[in-house]
C-alpha cells in the first residue's frame, strides 16, 4: 500500500483558543495533544509553543523544552517538528510607516531559531518568503532567511521549506542552488491562506511543476478546506497535513480536536488506498536525524 507522512499542526498562534476549547494551550496539553495523534496515525507533529496564562502565541523556549520533553518521554513515537516562524508579524504605523503598529511580533533570525537549536528535533519549519495575512504582513527577508537556513543546516535539523506563493517555491530553490539546504529537498504548499496561493487543484499541480526533481511536497489547506485538501494532495502523490491550528471544525458546525483530525484524515487516506508512514519509515525516506542523538 502506498505511504504517506501525516502532519498534526497541533495549536498554531492565532487567535484560536476562544473559538475551540480543544486547542492545546500548556505544554502538558500539546504533549498530550501530540501522543493522542500519534495513536490517531500521525507521523508529524507540528509545535508552536503558548502562553499558558494568556493563551496567546509565545517564543519562550522553556514551554517549547517543556512540551518535547514530555513528547520524548512517552510510549509513543512521533516525528518532532518545531516552527521557526516566530515573531514575523509586521502591521506598518500609518503615522509612522518605519514603525510597528500595535499587534506587530517579530524576531531576529538567531531568535526565530532559537528552540531548534536548543532542542534539536527532527524537523523544522522555514517560511520562504513574505506575504501579506489579512491585515499585517509576514516579513521574512531574504537575507534573514539565508541565515535561518544556515543555522538549521548546522543544526543538522531537517527543514520543511514553507511556501505560500510561487515565488517562495523560487526563493526555496535558490537556498538549495547555494548550499543552504542539504539532501532531498522538502516543500510545504500552504495554501488559501489570505493574500496568498489559492486552494486548487490547478495550484498544487503547477506547484508540483516547479520544484526539483529530488523534492519530495507536501501540501495543507485551512479551515473548511483543510479535509479536501487532505484528498487532494494524497491523490496527486504529497504528503499531507491536519490540525487546529489550520482548521477548528470536524464539519460544519462540529468542532473538532486534533485527534478526530488526524482519524477523519486516515479514513480518507484508506479510501485511496494510502496509509500513513510510521515516524521510523519516515526518518528513514526522509533522512531526518535520530531523536536520541546525532544524524
Amino acid at each position: 500500500m502506498k505511504k504517506v507522512m501525516l502532519t498534526a499542526a497541533l495549536t498554531g498562534a492565532g487567535d484560536t483558543v476562544d473559538k475551540n476549547k480543544s486547542v492545546p494551550v500548556t505544554p502538558q496539553e500539546i504533549a498530550d495533544s501530540a501522543i493522542k495523534c500519534a495513536r490517531a496515525g500521525a507521523t508529524v507533529a507540528h509545535i508552536h509553543a503558548r502562553d499558558p496564562e494568556t493563551g496567546g502565541i509565545s517564543h519562550d523556549v522553556e514551554f517549547f523544552k517543556e512540551a518535547v520533553r514530555l513528547i520524548r518521554e512517552a510510549d509513543e513515537d512521533i516525528i518532532i517538528n518545531i516552527t521557526s516562524g516566530g515573531g514575523g508579524d509586521f502591521i506598518p504605523n500609518l503615522e509612522d510607516p518605519y514603525t510597528a503598529a500595535k499587534g506587530s511580533d517579530m524576531q531576529t533570525p538567531a531568535e526565530r531559531h532559537e528552540a531548534i537549536g536548543a532542542l534539536l528535533p527532527e524537523m523544522c519549519t522555514l517560511d520562504c518568503g513574505s506575504v501579506n495575512m489579512g491585515d499585517a504582513v509576514y516579513l521574512s527577508p531574504a537575507d534573514w532567511l539565508r541565515k535561518q537556513a544556515q543555522l538549521v543546516k548546522d543544526a543538522g535539523v531537517k527543514p520543511e521549506l514553507e511556501c505560500f506563493d510561487s515565488g517562495h517555491i523560487s526563493f526555496a530553490k535558490q537556498l538549495v542552488n547555494e548550499g543552504l539546504i542539504e539532501g532531498e529537498p522538502m516543500f510545504q504548499f500552504c495554501l488559501g491562506i489570505p493574500w496568498g496561493a489559492e486552494n486548487d487543484a490547478e495550484t498544487i499541480e503547477y506547484f508540483k511543476t516547479r520544484i526539483p526533481d529530488n523534492a519530495h511536497w507536501s501540501a495543507f489547506g485551512i479551515g473548511r478546506m483543510q479535509l479536501p485538501t487532505v484528498e487532494e494532495a494524497a491523490k496527486r502523490g504529497g504528503n499531507v497535513r491536519v490540525g487546529l491550528e489550520d482548521n477548528l471544525y470536524l464539519s460544519k458546525g462540529v468542532k473538532a480536536s486534533n485527534e478526530q483530525l488526524v482519524e477523519r484524515a486516515v479514513e480518507i487516506l484508506k479510501d485511496l488506498d494510502i496509509e500513513p508512514m510510521t515516524p521510523a519509515e519516515a526518518r528513514v525516506k526522509y533522512q531526518l536525524r535520530d531523536p536520541k542523538g546525532g544524524k
